[in-house]
């Protein structure tokens, strides 16, 4: 079993060095089609144009992670008000994986495995007028090779329907559609024609390889194929970008309005949903400075990971106002990107809002310059809704090695208490587990993006308040000890 060893949690773990990488999006923008080879445990930057989760409204982000080094698993996808059907899709295929994931991997389905990890991703594509397109990325590494495939979900909002990726292009046009990938994969290195032409006239092969479909931002159509779709496993993914004047004519009525949304987006996105109304965010103000001397008063550092979650962190600031209890939040990145709002509120509330990479990997496992990607993409989101750079970062399951170290300036926090809170949702026990087991400098691992967390807090904050604890940050914490 891999085990990663739980050093105090105060301790500082020296002085780190960090470096910036910005790895640009690339996109085909003549008339011939291009065709990559994708090698290694990640794809190329996609060359589709950004989109800014946080305007979309009603939007929520539905996380499931675990914080066990040795069960690890970390999935994501979005909710969004109007598209049910795809929000369905992404729901199955996610449980799916993970329950595969945890009955390989985790024994009893809980923990005690080893070698394995899942992390499933998300990306908008495009959230546009009646239009959605999301990207899952999947990174499981229990399976067989690189363990790395994406697939795109699509959601047609005039129809009301949810779409394939193939779903893009016209059924009588998806012959020269077919035709035009084979000639530009065929005679490519790894690639096996006859294989490739058994995959795209078998329906079910068919509609799995071509999985993943997409708009570049000059109206091409970029198809990525995953290891051993259309070739040997060893050989790499590919990915076949065709220019848009020879695309567009093969696109159903969905495909061209789902291209015309990603080259010129509307400035809202209208599926048909009810009135949704931007979620309110509590404030409470209470920014300034802490006087509480940790070293005369009993203190405790409640810490909450993976958020913000709507509507979980919202109501977990309420609790924390009631009691004037300062926390430390340590957020995802593309949860923060998706919830700007819930971060400021954090750091208005005087809370700190601390670093727990972009979408949740073992850091471990990365090289130094995706572990610098993780890490210094959440830094910018979170300094771009607070206005302040964190200080502090915690590495996803606590696992930290040299490399991670010496990548960046962040000053590491792990945790004293775990409550496990991830795997037993139970408001009763995690209150119990932090009131029984915590004590005097402690700092306690918690979720926010799990209700039945939230829901234990004030019950916490009741009972060790009349103990005689203070409910500071981590930083705070360290500083007057």
């Amino acid at each position: 079993m891999r085990t990663h060893t739980m050093v105090p949690a105060l301790m500082l773990l020296g002085a780190l060095s960090f470096t910036a990488t910005c790895s640009p999006a690339s996109s085909a923008s003549s008339d011939t089609a291009t065709v990559s080879t994708l090698t290694g445990s990640s794809r190329a930057s996609s060359p589709v144009r950004g989109v800014d989760p946080s305007k979309i409204k009603g939007l929520r982000i539905v996380s499931d992670n675990s914080e066990s080094g040795s069960c690890p698993f970390a999935t994501s996808y979005p909710d969004v008000p109007g598209a049910q059907a795809m929000t369905v899709a992404m729901k199955k295929y996610v449980q799916q994986r993970l329950a595969t994931f945890r009955s390989a991997t985790c024994e009893d389905g809980q923990d005690g495995g080893e070698g394995g990890e899942l992390n499933i991703s998300h990306r908008f594509l495009v959230a546009s007028g009646d239009v959605l397109g999301v990207r899952l990325t999947t990174e499981d590494h229990s399976a067989a090779g690189s363990g790395l495939s994406a697939r795109t979900y699509w959601y047609d909002g005039g129809a009301g329907a949810y779409r394939t990726a193939l779903g893009l292009v016209a059924d009588g046009s998806r012959g020269a559609f077919l035709d035009a990938l084979k000639a530009r994969l065929k005679g490519r290195e790894g690639v096996d024609a006859a294989y490739l032409d058994d995959v795209f006239s078998d329906a079910d092969s068919r509609a799995a390889a071509l999985d993943d479909m997409a708009f570049t931002a000059d109206g091409g159509l970029r198809v990525a194929f995953d290891r051993g779709d259309v070739g040997v496993p060893a050989a790499g993914a590919f990915t076949v970008t065709l220019p848009r004047k020879t695309v567009t004519p093969w696109l159903s009525s969905f495909g061209k309005r789902a291209q015309h949304q990603t080259v010129r987006p509307s400035p809202s996105l209208e599926l048909g949903a009810g009135h949704t109304p931007a979620p309110s965010v509590t404030t409470h103000t209470d920014s300034g400075r802490d006087r509480t001397n940790c070293k005369r008063v009993r203190c405790i550092a409640l810490t909450f990971d993976d958020g913000p979650a709507a509507p979980e962190t919202r109501t977990l600031l309420t609790y924390l106002a009631r009691y004037h209890a300062r926390a430390t939040f340590f957020t995802v990145g593309q949860n923060v990107a998706a919830h700007p709002g819930l971060v400021r509120a954090e750091a208005k509330a005087g809370h700190e809002v601390g670093n727990h990479s972009w979408n949740h990997p073992d850091l471990t496992r990365l090289t130094r310059r995706q572990i610098v990607s993780q890490l210094s993409r959440t830094s910018a989101a979170i300094k771009a809704a607070t206005g302040k750079a964190p200080t502090l970062f915690r590495p996803p399951y606590g696992a930290i090695n040299q490399t991670v170290r010496n990548a960046t300036t962040l000053s590491p926090v792990l945790w004293d208490v775990d409550t496990e809170d991830w795997k037993y949702r139970d408001s009763d026990k995690v209150a119990r587990t932090v009131i029984n087991k915590a004590g005097r400098n402690d700092v306690v691992l918690m979720h926010d993006i799990h209700r039945t967390s939230v829901a234990a807090v004030p019950r916490i904050l009741r009972t060790l308040t009349a103990r005689g604890y203070h409910f500071v940050t981590v930083s705070h914490l360290r500083a007057t000890l």
